[in-house]
């Protein structure tokens, strides 16, 4: 369907504006990164020179300011992208952009995005935004969001846990198989999640051969697991969470394991009722019969899927399984932590904003081995 924001139109022909006059528009779409000297927006860059659509004409970066982005990613020399020199970023000084990928730290991005011009498209992939007013949840494949992140300019993307978390929890929350409380996430990560801050504690000698439980008193990502699935319950991830609804609550350990990058997260719940395996793949099949980047997989000999299975790729797979001594449901999500759970996922968002198909530049296949 045609998509206007303000006077602009993203089309790759002419389409139909707000105004009803028909208009002729470029086929490019001009984007900013921020944070591009990070793994996240890294990858979004990436994506980005890969996309069909969009063109990067800035990119910003503290810690590099100054350089030219062929001198962080050599594979870029040669390209226009890779001649860019990468800003500090200043959000009244980005240029002629029709979209910013803000890939700021958390809890530095509120004051600076709040300055960008109303007329430029935002997706933030930090977690300052997220359950904000004025900023629609961008997980896709939730409930009610992807018509929301169609007419969205300010799109807030989920974290990097949550993303896998949640689309393993939500068939089983939004059907009611599970119950709402004391679910339990179990979940590991690469160590490209803990960023690319330079701390001797994620280095080769101090990670590898080891696993790192953290966050056991307190995580950022519980508040935000459990305002979505309490949405989800109450059936559509845009509206706010009713007091009368019963609240979602989650117990939640992140691990950090040597490896690069992807997330497993193993969730496990009470069952609501005595749903059988087969009505709790049904849910699922349900709700990701017709997405593109969600896969409901059967166990396999005892086995659930694999995290290099997402490598590079914008995929989620999720299994299930009952556990037969205690009854409870397991449900498994898994994801590149730098794909579904960041670049990919705010490509996505990105193309639904501008009208894109929600597919553009994300159909690569997983890197093998």
């Amino acid at each position: 369907m045609p998509y206007c924001h303000g006077s602009r139109v993203y089309s790759r022909v002419p389409r139909t504006p707000c105004n009803g006059s028909r208009i002729n528009v470029t086929s490019r779409i001009r984007v900013g990164i921020t944070g591009v000297s990070g793994y996240g927006g890294r990858e979004l860059l990436r994506l980005c020179v890969g996309h069909p659509t969009f063109e990067v004409t800035y990119v910003g970066g503290e810690t590099t300011a100054g350089q030219r982005v062929d001198g962080l990613d050599p594979a870029l020399l040669g390209r226009k992208e890779g001649a860019l020199i990468v800003q500090a970023f200043d959000p009244g000084q980005l240029g002629d952009i029709d979209l910013l990928f803000a890939s700021l730290p958390t809890g530095g991005s509120r004051e600076p995005l709040a300055k960008v011009a109303s007329h430029i498209q935002i997706v933030d992939v930090g977690g300052d935004h997220r359950f904000v007013e004025g900023w629609d949840y961008g997980l896709t494949e939730l409930p009610g969001a992807r018509a929301a992140i169609a007419r969205s300019s300010r799109v807030a993307n989920p974290g990097c846990y949550p993303a896998a978390s949640l689309l393993a929890l939500a068939p089983l929350v939004a059907s009611g198989l599970i119950e709402p409380t004391g679910i339990v996430v179990d979940a590991k990560s690469g160590v490209s999640g803990a960023g690319r801050g330079g701390r001797s504690e994620f280095g080769f000698a101090e990670t590898n051969d080891d696993v790192m439980p953290y966050g056991l008193e307190k995580h950022v990502h519980v508040p935000e697991m459990c305002e979505a699935l309490t949405r989800v319950q109450s059936g559509r991830v845009t509206v706010p969470s009713q007091s009368t609804a019963a609240r979602v609550t989650i117990a939640f350990t992140p691990h950090l394991i040597p490896m690069t990058r992807g997330i497993v997260s193993t969730t496990y719940g009470r069952p609501a009722g005595s749903p059988s395996i087969d009505a709790i793949f049904s849910a699922a099949d349900a709700m990701y019969a017709n997405e593109p980047f969600v896969k409901v997989v059967r166990p396999m000999n005892g086995r659930g899927p694999h995290s290099r299975w997402t490598t590079g790729s914008n995929l989620c797979f999720v299994t299930y399984s009952v556990n037969q001594v205690t009854g409870h449901i397991v449900a498994i999500g898994v994801i590149d932590n730098l794909g579904k759970g960041a670049a990919g996922q705010a490509i996505q968002n990105a193309n639904l904003m501008t009208g894109q198909v929600e597919t553009a530049g994300l159909m690569g296949l997983p890197l093998s081995p």
